[in-house]
C-alpha cells in the first residue's frame, strides 16, 4: 500500500507543473519539479528494493507530508492551500500504517483492511478535491479573462476618451481665442464709429476756433491802425470785439477738449469703478456721436433725433463708459436699420426717439426707432454671443452681447425688447439707483 502515497507525491508535482504552463513562475520551479519528482522514484525504487515492508508506508507518507509544507510556505502556491492540504490524510495514513505494522505484525494483519480503506479514503479524496478545485480554478480563470478583457477594453475606452477630451480642450481653447478676437474686434469697430462721430462732432467747435482767430487777427490789425491814428474810442471798441472773440474761442475749445477727452475714456479698457453720472448727458452725447459717426460715412443719410429728458432725473452711480458703449450700440444699430429701410424706400423718413425717466427703483432709457424692425422668431437669440442679422462682414453678433452683460450682469439692470417686423424696434433699459 506504500504505492500510493509515492504516487500521489509524484501526481502532486505533475498537477503543479502542468497549472504552471503558461505563468510567468514555470521557468522559476521546472528545475525543481524535476528534481523532486527524481527524488520520488528513486526513493520509491530504492525503498522497493531495500527496505522492510512497514518502512515504505512510512517513507512515503514522510516524502509526501515534506512536500507538502515545503509548498505551503511557497506565496506562488498559495492559492492551491486547500489542494495541498487535502494530501495530509493520505500521508497521515501511510505513516501510521507503516508503524503498526513495525510495532505489531498479528495486529498490523488483523486490522489490515482498515488501513487499506484508509489509505484509498485519503486518495480518493485527494482527487475529489483536485476534481473541485478544477473547476473553480477554471471558473476562476473564466472570469480572469474575463477581467482582462474588460481592463483592456476599459483601458482602450479611457485612450479614446483622453484623446477626444485633448481634442475638444483644443477646440474650446480655439473658440476662446476666437471669442476673445471677436471681441476685440467688436471693441474697436465701436471704438472706430465712435471715432468717426467724434471726429465730425469735433469739426465744428475747431471750425469756430478758426474762424473766431481768424477774425481777431483782422481786428488787431484793425486796432493798431486806429491806435496809429490816434483814435482812441475806436481802438477800445476794437478790443472788446476781440475780448467777445476770444470768449467765443474759449469756449468751443473746451468744448473740443471735453469731446477728446470723452474718446480717450472710451478708448479706455474697462473700468469697474462706478461714477455718479448724468444719464441725459450721456445719452445725449453718445446718441450726437452715433449720428455724426454714420454721416461721417454716408454724407446722403439724415435722420429726426427725438429726446424726451427727465430734467429731474438724479444721478445714478455707473461705469460711464460701458454704459456708453451700451448706448453707441443700441443708437448705432437703430441707425442701421433706418437707413436699410431708407435705401428700400427713399419716401420714408428715419426717426431715433430717446426718453429717460424714473421707474419703480431705478432709471429707464428708452432707445426707438421706426426701422426694418425684428423678426418674432429670433428676438429670444439676438442677445446670445455671435447671434447677428446684418450681412457677414458688417456685424460679430457681440455688440448685443456685450451689452446684455453689461446691463444685467455688470449693473443689476435689465434689457427689455419690444420689436415688430416692418415698423421698428424699441428697447428699454433698466438700471437700478
Amino acid at each position: 500500500m506504500s504505492v500510493f502515497s509515492f504516487l500521489a507525491a509524484f501526481l502532486l508535482i505533475w498537477r503543479l507543473r502542468r497549472t504552471l504552463t503558461f505563468s510567468p513562475i514555470r521557468a522559476k520551479w521546472i528545475s525543481k519539479f524535476t528534481m523532486a519528482s527524481w527524488i520520488i522514484v528513486g526513493g520509491f525504487i530504492l525503498g522497493e528494493s531495500c527496505l522492510h515492508d512497514g518502512l515504505m508506508p512510512i517513507l512515503g507518507g514522510v516524502l509526501l507530508l515534506a512536500e507538502v509544507l515545503f509548498l505551503e510556505r511557497e506565496p506562488d502556491f498559495e492559492t492551491f492551500s486547500s489542494v495541498l492540504k487535502s494530501h495530509y490524510p493520505l500521508a497521515a495514513a501511510s505513516m501510521l500504517a507503516g508503524l503498526v505494522n513495525l510495532i505489531s505484525d498479528e495486529f498490523y494483519d488483523d486490522y489490515e483492511n482498515y488501513f487499506v480503506f484508509a489509505i484509498i479514503g485519503a486518495f480518493i479524496w485527494i482527487f475529489a478535491r483536485w476534481a473541485t478545485t478544477k473547476k473553480q480554478r477554471e471558473e476562476f480563470n473564466f472570469v480572469t479573462q474575463q477581467n482582462i478583457m474588460l481592463d483592456k477594453m476599459v483601458a482602450e475606452r479611457t485612450a479614446e476618451l483622453t484623446k477626444q477630451k485633448e481634442e475638444l480642450q483644443k477646440t474650446v481653447d480655439l473658440l476662446q481665442t476666437t471669442q476673445q478676437q471677436l471681441i476685440q474686434s467688436e471693441k474697436l469697430a465701436s471704438l472706430g464709429e465712435l471715432t468717426a462721430g467724434i471726429a465730425h462732432e469735433i469739426q465744428n467747435p475747431l471750425n469756430f476756433v478758426n474762424n473766431f482767430s481768424e477774425v481777431s487777427m483782422e481786428m488787431m490789425e484793425e486796432m493798431e491802425q486806429e491806435l496809429a491814428k490816434g483814435d482812441k474810442e475806436e481802438a477800445i471798441a476794437i478790443a472788446a470785439d476781440i475780448k467777445q472773440n476770444l470768449e467765443k474761442v474759449i469756449h468751443h475749445g473746451k468744448r473740443a477738449d471735453s469731446i477728446v477727452k470723452g474718446m480717450l475714456q472710451h478708448s479706455r479698457a474697462s473700468s469697474t469703478t462706478r461714477e455718479p453720472t448724468d444719464i441725459n448727458k450721456l445719452a445725449d452725447e453718445y446718441l450726437r456721436l452715433a449720428y455724426h459717426g454714420l454721416r461721417a460715412k454716408d454724407k446722403t443719410f439724415n435722420a429726426e433725433l427725438v429726446t424726451h429728458f427727465d430734467e429731474k432725473l438724479p444721478l445714478i452711480n455707473i461705469v460711464p463708459q460701458d454704459i456708453g458703449r451700451v448706448l453707441l450700440n443700441l443708437f448705432n444699430n437703430g441707425f442701421y436699420a433706418v437707413q436699410k429701410k431708407q435705401t428700400a424706400d427713399p419716401a420714408f423718413k428715419p426717426i431715433i426717439e430717446v426718453d429717460t425717466h424714473l421707474a419703480k427703483g431705478g432709471i429707464q432709457i428708452i432707445v426707438k426707432d421706426n426701422g426694418t424692425g425684428i423678426p418674432h422668431d429670433i428676438q429670444d437669440k439676438i442677445m446670445q454671443p455671435f447671434f447677428t442679422t446684418k450681412p457677414t462682414g458688417e456685424g460679430t453678433g457681440l455688440g448685443l452681447s456685450l451689452s446684455y452683460d453689461i446691463v444685467v450682469k455688470a449693473h443689476g439692470g435689465k434689457i427689455d425688447l419690444q420689436s415688430k417686423e416692418g415698423e421698428g424696434s424699441e428697447f428699454v433699459i433698466t438700471l437700478p439707483l
